[in-house]
């Protein structure tokens, strides 16, 4: 009976300190973790945005994925965690709304294109309809991706047939590709334009207004740090938020 008590007690001891290791391994260092989701024309204004988030919050974290919006929404349709999307337009936001991952989105800027060269425009772009003519090595966005949607909304409006020879998955890509020398121009948003500042020269054109691009912002209905999330979408949508996007070039929905 003395072995089988103390072997109880044992075990008790042993599965006390079992429970405690797991409790320990749960809180981790207790920092709390907001995983964003963001467009790549965001990258900028929310790391500035979500440094001063993490500064106001001690303890708290934000870490984010840039990429095209439309690579965001699959890979958020296909189950990747996360705690806040913020999208390029609504209809990408759209997409992960009906697959049930968000209830309600709330937009927070717009956005338009403008044309951008290496500096000095050595291929003399003055208007949307120089894009169109033969050897200007033209770079967009893909159709998919919000930037190549306005894109391919200007174009048509204007009825000005361009032959791109590169469709990037965003518009950082783009950006890339005339700020290395492998295009003579391509259409991004006015923000990145400007965040480029003297890589590249910029060719504002009135026609860009025929497609100005909404973009929404959401907490996931299933994020684990919901109330994280919600505080730093409230930022982003609040009088410091605007103030920081407004300074980058975007405007108000």
């Amino acid at each position: 009976m003395r072995r089988l008590a103390a072997a109880s007690a044992a075990l008790a001891v042993l599965g006390s300190g079992a429970l405690s290791g797991c409790g320990s391994s749960d809180s981790g260092t207790g920092t709390t973790t907001v995983t964003v989701f963001a467009a790549a024309s965001l990258k900028q204004v929310f790391t500035q945005l979500g440094t001063r988030y993490e500064s106001a919050h001690p303890g708290t974290k934000v870490v984010f994925s840039f990429a095209g919006s439309s690579d965001l929404a699959a890979q958020l349709n296909q189950g990747a965690p996360a705690d806040v999307f913020a999208s390029a337009d609504t209809a990408n936001m759209d997409k992960v709304v009906k697959g049930g991952r968000i209830g309600t989105a709330q937009p927070f800027a717009t956005n338009t294109l403008t044309i951008v060269t290496p500096p000095g425009n050595p291929a003399h772009i003055a208007t949307l309809a120089d894009l169109a003519k033969p050897g200007v090595k033209l770079v967009v966005c893909a159709p998919q991706v919000p930037c190549g949607a306005a894109a391919k909304r200007v174009t048509t409006a204007a009825n000005v047939a361009v032959a791109p020879v590169s469709e990037e998955s965003s518009v950082t890509d783009v950006l890339g590709k005339v700020t290395s020398g492998q295009a003579d121009a391509g259409l991004v948003y006015v923000t990145d334009a400007a965040s480029a500042g003297n890589k590249v020269t910029a060719v504002a054109f009135p026609e860009s207004s025929s497609a100005v691009n909404t973009y929404p912002i959401a907490v996931l209905s299933d994020s684990k740090s919901a109330d994280a999330a919600r505080g730093f979408v409230d930022l982003v949508k609040g009088d410091e938020g605007r103030k920081v996007l407004t300074q980058a070039g975007f405007g108000t929905p």
